[in-house]
């Protein structure tokens, strides 16, 4: 029998080389990411198109650090952080950062439920739970390397989207000057679009998740941390460039096909409002007919299955990392019982914001100005951890991700500012 390790390493075709980058893209795209590029594109038709290729550099540079930080140290970035750097300084971030996926995963389930409650009607709120529950006990039971591949093959749900443009019938000339020739205004309304972009693009969760999955396949293969076997490390940090520029090249295509979708339809219509991913599938329907309706809720329903066990599980790897807990969803319960009580307990709180009632679009304003607030030093320090030799032995970034990964904190730092100026 061939060795994964072995199998992985020597994989030529892509497929066999996407793994927790893709996913990791894949579930930026969540109900809540779908409201805010929904939103940008009723409301100003194609003009941000740009922001997606602009932001995709920038997002593929600081997501390959995190995941070189992952497999190269054989811990998530958490761990590191608590090991070389003040543990203080480590709680206030686990704090921020559940708070934020809290919110985001509660408004995530409630998003799935209306999008439910749109296709067959019922009562909404059950939606939540059952939704809730789910997710949690796919991420529990199923074992690592199933739920794995259980997540890279949801990815294909987000193409969802790509049939929603090709039924909607874009203006191709117009739509494609927007992507590549950059339109500003610099009134407030389009700068908080420019902010709340950037932030659902970019946003703290997705690098501990990726850190994480690449030492939960550094695990499942038998395969030791690269900063100790340094000789070895060429064909591991090149499937994680390449798992990682399709992840983020997916995740950032699909948003400008949200934004087109809803430029081509929404926009054209004259509806420039749009508060949740459910209010685009519903307002589709008139514009665009039962079909995008359709392929659009569905997309919602399926973007967050594969999200809504990513924001809990990354607070679960936090968590676990800042009190070392045994964690990875690679042991078995009994194992790592607080690891997947985290999970349990993350999603619980996610399911409870619905049951208080709590507003949708406050619980994601809020956990837009958390992540907000958090992207920019998180990145800062993730850059500090991948750059320190003591941490990452002979395997420091190269100058590329140096500059790239810098430049996204800088342009983070400046959304985040701007965010607060506002």
């Amino acid at each position: 029998m061939v060795d994964d390790a072995d199998d992985v390493r020597t994989t030529p075709h892509l497929l066999g080389r996407l793994g927790p980058g893709l996913v990791t893209g894949a579930a930026d795209d969540d109900p809540s990411g779908i409201a805010t590029y929904s939103q940008v594109g009723a409301q100003f038709g194609y003009a941000l198109s740009w922001t997606m290729l602009f932001s995709f550099p920038l997002m593929a540079a600081i997501q390959a650090v995190a995941a070189r930080i992952g497999c190269v140290t054989g811990r998530g970035i958490a761990a590191n952080l608590r090991r070389h750097y003040p543990r203080p300084l480590l709680a206030v971030v686990v704090l921020l950062l559940a708070i934020a996926n809290i919110f985001n995963l509660g408004a995530d389930l409630g998003a799935m439920a209306a999008a439910v409650e749109l296709l067959i009607g019922g009562q909404g709120l059950l939606y939540t739970v059952l939704f809730g529950i789910a997710c949690a006990l796919a991420e529990i039971f199923i074992s690592y390397s199933r739920y794995a591949r259980l997540l890279k093959w949801a990815t294909l749900s987000l193409f969802a989207y790509v049939a929603v443009v090709l039924s909607v019938g874009v203006p191709w000339g117009e739509a494609l000057k927007a992507i590549v020739v950059p339109q500003m205004s610099f009134d407030r309304s389009t700068m908080v679009a420019l902010v709340a972009v950037l932030g659902t693009t970019i946003s703290p969760y997705l690098f501990f998740w990726q850190a994480a999955q690449e030492t939960e396949e550094l695990r499942r293969r038998h395969v030791k941390a690269l900063c100790l076997t340094p000789a070895t490390a060429g064909p591991e940090l090149a499937r994680i460039r390449d798992d990682t520029l399709v992840g983020m090249g997916v995740s950032n295509l699909i948003a400008l096909f949200i934004i087109l979708a809803t430029a081509a339809t929404l926009h054209s219509a004259g509806v420039t409002q749009i508060d949740t991913a459910a209010q685009a599938a519903e307002a589709l329907r008139p514009v665009a007919g039962p079909f995008a309706f359709a392929l659009f809720a569905i997309g919602i329903i399926a973007t967050g299955l594969l999200a809504v066990p990513v924001l809990a599980g990354s607070v679960a790897y936090a968590v676990s990392e800042l009190f070392a807990w045994r964690t990875g969803l690679d042991r078995p319960p009994a194992e790592a019982k607080l690891f997947y009580g985290t999970i349990a307990l993350a999603t619980l709180a996610g399911i409870v914001v619905n049951v208080v009632g709590l507003d949708p679009i406050r619980a994601l304003y809020w956990s837009a100005v958390l992540n907000g607030l958090l992207a920019a030093p998180v990145m800062a320090v993730t850059m500090v951890i991948a750059m320190n030799p003591r941490v990452m032995g002979r395997l420091t970034l190269p100058p590329l991700l140096i500059v790239g990964g810098w430049l996204a904190t800088a342009v983070m730092a400046a959304a985040s500012l701007g965010f607060l100026l506002l």
